[in-house]
């Protein structure tokens, strides 16, 4: 039953319900319930001819004489669940209802209601029935709304924080909508205090647990429905029913009480906008992010003539001829994802860093040829019309991308809302108009995933990016030198701890260096002479990984101690693994000179071996 119905208590406002003088002798806190239908009974076992939500009007005449078969007839109305019992005085009961009756439907919690005047039963019955009509009526009109408004929406292609804005509207109650890690992405207080909506949001979000796709959970006084396409789900769109969060008296009395069926009916149209319009966006996006990286790839590879690349970027919207162009490379520092396996997992996360790179690049209002490149990093050719604009673009693409970073309010993007709009797997949060933006300052947003997110912007979480920049060139033909050597300006950077927006070949020193040579057949022969024979060791014994003990005492800058304690070795066996390797490689550890050039050598060597 839902709102559609009008309670018991608007139906004795009803004139023709008033003119009997109508007094309530019981019950009175179940005045609240909902009126399915108004139904004439005079015999003592009408109960097993009803369904539930009735309101019983009767003369008594032919009830029961005993007070047990009283307290029965009562019971039994209540068993049932109908909504009120309303009995008219002067033909079986002259004064007043018999006070057995109203003790029985007192403890019932059972409204019984005398009319002490005479009053056709007919004209409640009408009046009644026309309430509901008039409400069904109501209700379809208010459908119709929803369907028209939501078709619209999606026609227009209207972005998250709009359909989020019309669904409040529409419903007169906050909407949230949350991903699958209870994290907000956007929503609407309709009105209210958002802070006191979004107030220890995700702990609270994890106590709502309705029953099925699309539920109302009456512990907590919301209706939620899942949010998703094609068998991938990734979000629930939640509207708190009353809007003031109070649950309604009848509810506590009549479990079954719920939001009207245009809620529950608003609620799944405005959840399919939102998967529509994520799944449109990403298809309609799919090609031009196919021809981007097919373009990309070209130049990297060679695969095409250099004039049929600009001829297709041209004809794309992304002129390259006549501009300035800078190489840019973004990664993540780990090629895995954190705490996820399979190639799925990375799949999505370089997607959504994808996205992000996407997002960034028109929040700067850049102009870029821009796609993933390879399984870890997402490149861009930025065409910039001088070169003096090149470091004020590159600083305004970096900021940008922090900026996205940090309002998907993890490392990685939350799935399932479009780009720029709304995180959803994806992607970016912006809320209503009159919400702020998902910050780790704002209520409601996990702690550990704020965290999260800005150690994965700034450097220093598992989430981290690298933003690689190469030199600018002047023609489309020296595009490549500039991709590349941001490729191998990004992987140089991965062992630098510091918080650079944007790594240039000046920032990565040696380890850059040895990227850029790492072709270089003189390279990889140094690399043989001083480590040749520690990896053929270490091929014949793999546990023993002396190469690894090898790089900690350098890395730690020849301290034995410090050294032991980076290889996790009680010191014995870390001097003891070190007098091997001194064996292996005929050499004096403790000389400043060949210590010098085995961290060379093995620095190139993880130049040499990076993909």
């Amino acid at each position: 039953m839902t709102a559609v119905f009008p309670t018991v208590r608007e139906v004795l406002a009803l004139d023709p319900v008033r003119h009997g003088a109508p007094r309530v002798v019981a019950g009175d806190e179940g005045l609240d319930r909902p009126v399915r239908w108004v139904h004439v009974a005079e015999v003592p076992d009408i109960a097993t001819l009803l369904g539930g939500g009735e309101l019983v009007l009767t003369t008594g005449i032919g009830l029961p004489g005993d007070d047990a078969g009283l307290r029965a007839f009562i019971g039994d109305l209540a068993d049932v669940g109908v909504s009120g019992l309303v009995v008219e005085l002067g033909r079986r009961y002259v004064s007043a209802v018999p006070r057995v009756m109203a003790a029985a439907a007192e403890r019932r919690g059972l409204p019984l209601v005398e009319l002490r005047r005479a009053t056709p039963f007919v004209r409640i019955t009408e009046a009644v029935h026309a309430l509901i009509v008039d409400a069904q009526l109501t209700e379809l009109r208010a459908t119709e709304e929803i369907h028209q408004r939501f078709n619209d929406l999606s026609v227009e292609g209207a972005d998250a924080a709009e359909v989020i804005r019309q669904a409040a509207e529409l419903s007169g109650c906050p909407v949230v909508l949350e991903n699958l890690s209870r994290q907000v992405l956007g929503y609407d207080p309709a009105g209210e205090s958002a802070e006191l909506l979004l107030d220890g949001w995700e702990q609270h979000s994890r106590r709502i647990r309705p029953a099925g796709r699309t539920a109302y959970d009456p512990d907590s006084g919301w209706l939620v429905t899942t949010v998703g396409a094609r068998g991938q789900d990734w979000g629930r769109l939640l509207l708190r029913w009353p809007a003031s969060g109070d649950v309604p008296s009848a509810q506590a009395v009549e479990p079954t009480v719920g939001p009207p069926t245009r809620l529950t009916i608003l609620i799944e149209r405005a959840a399919s906008t939102l998967a529509l319009g994520r799944l449109i966006r990403r298809d309609a996006e799919g090609l031009e992010r196919q021809i981007h990286r097919t373009l990309l790839t070209a130049l990297l590879d060679h695969s095409r003539p250099v004039d049929e690349v600009g001829l297709r970027a041209k004809a794309l919207g992304v002129v390259l001829d006549r501009r300035h162009l800078v190489g840019v490379m973004v990664r993540h520092r780990a090629d895995d994802p954190v705490g996820e396996v399979g190639p799925e997992a990375g799949q999505a996360r370089l997607r959504d860093l994808s996205e992000a790179v996407g997002q960034a690049l028109r929040e700067a209002k850049l102009t870029a040829l821009t796609s993933a490149v390879d399984d870890n990093s997402v490149g861009a050719l930025l065409a910039l019309p001088d070169p003096a604009a090149e470091d004020r673009a590159l600083s305004a693409f970096a900021s940008a991308l922090r900026r996205v970073r940090l309002d998907a309010g993890t490392g990685r993007a939350a799935p399932g809302v479009e780009p720029a709009r709304v995180t959803s797997g994806v992607d970016v949060a912006r809320p209503a108009p009159d919400a702020s933006r998902a910050d780790p300052a704002r209520p409601g947003f996990g702690v550990e995933a704020v965290r999260a997110g800005v150690e994965g912007v700034r450097g220093a979480g598992p989430g981290a990016v690298i933003v690689a920049a190469g030199s600018g060139v002047s023609t489309l033909r020296e595009a490549r030198r500039s991709l590349v050597e941001a490729r191998q300006i990004a992987e140089a950077a991965r062992r630098d701890r510091r918080d650079l927006p944007i790594f240039r070949l000046p920032h990565v020193g040696l380890a850059g260096l040895l990227h850029l040579l790492r072709d270089e057949p003189r390279l990889q022969t140094f690399v043989e002479r001083e480590l040749g024979a520690l990896l053929e060791y270490d091929a014949r014994h793999p546990r023993e990984r002396l190469l690894d003990t090898l790089r900690a005492y350098l890395e730690q800058g020849r301290n034995k101690s410090a050294g032991a304690a980076a290889a996790h070795l009680s010191r014995p066996a870390f001097y003891e693994r070190l007098a091997r390797i001194a064996r292996i490689l005929d050499v004096d550890l403790d000389s400043v000179e060949a210590s010098l050039s085995l961290h060379v050598a093995l620095l190139a060597l993880e130049a040499v071996r990076t993909p």
